[in-house]
């Protein structure tokens, strides 16, 4: 028979395994947080032509991931979970505040704001939210967006920095790619395929945001801002943003 020893996982491979199980639940589509809701502009897109098939989807999502979510999301989330380990709350509210500054529409300044409350709900109701303040444990910041909110979730899931960028990416692309299932006639194997086409950008993504300075930081997105922009006076929207 197998000792205890060989049965039981060590402290170290409970821990990782605990870590992904966090994060898998936290990038869950099933994660009770409204998230269905907002297409992040690309409904306009299909509403004024841009995107029409999988072809032209894959080069605007290819397009808002390098310009936008290497550039913007991704590495301020690793500073802001950075923030979250080492209890330094004047830098969680500074990139609190620059996420929000870079948030170029009303739409998707709201969608920020809204799933990062949805989400503080959650983990409050979970017993998951920050003590704070303390050196060890600051407070949220007010009106804490959705990244700011996320990092922290990572942080006390003991998920790593890498690890919380590429769940938030995944997180992202699935988004983006339920949105089609539904306002595009796209069918599931063609998300699949964008998948496939997608996950090493994704990757190259991730190694992207790591290595960029302060300075370096800021979406490059304006095709996206218009788009949102005219998406609040849509005639007839599936979504929120």
């Amino acid at each position: 028979m197998p000792t205890e020893a060989t049965v039981l996982p060590s402290r170290a491979g409970h821990g990782d395994d605990l870590a992904l199980l966090g994060l898998l639940q936290l990038v869950s589509p099933a994660l009770p947080i409204g998230a269905f809701a907002f297409s992040q502009g690309l409904e306009s897109a299909f509403e004024l032509g841009w995107v029409t098939d999988e072809a032209t989807l894959g080069e605007w999502l290819d397009g808002v991931l390098e310009d936008g979510l290497t550039r913007c999301e991704l590495p301020a989330l690793a500073r802001l979970q950075a923030a979250w380990g080492v209890g330094d709350h004047a830098a969680l509210a500074e990139w609190d505040t620059w996420l929000a500054a870079n948030r170029e529409t009303a739409e998707l300044a709201a969608e920020d704001s809204r799933l990062g409350a949805s989400l503080a709900r959650l983990l409050e109701s979970l017993g998951l939210y920050p003590p704070g303040p303390s050196r060890e444990s600051p407070a949220m910041p007010a009106g804490a967006g959705y990244v700011t909110v996320f990092a922290w979730t990572a942080h006390a899931r003991g998920v790593t920095r890498r690890q919380a960028l590429l769940g938030f990416a995944w997180a992202w692309l699935e988004n983006q790619l339920a949105v089609a299932c539904k306002a595009l006639p796209l069918g599931h194997t063609a998300a699949q395929r964008l998948v496939e086409r997608l996950r090493p950008a994704l990757v190259t993504a991730v190694d992207q945001a790591l290595a960029l300075e302060d300075d370096d930081l800021g979406p490059v997105l304006p095709g996206l801002a218009l788009g949102s922009a005219l998406h609040e006076t849509q005639y007839s929207r599936l979504f929120r943003s």
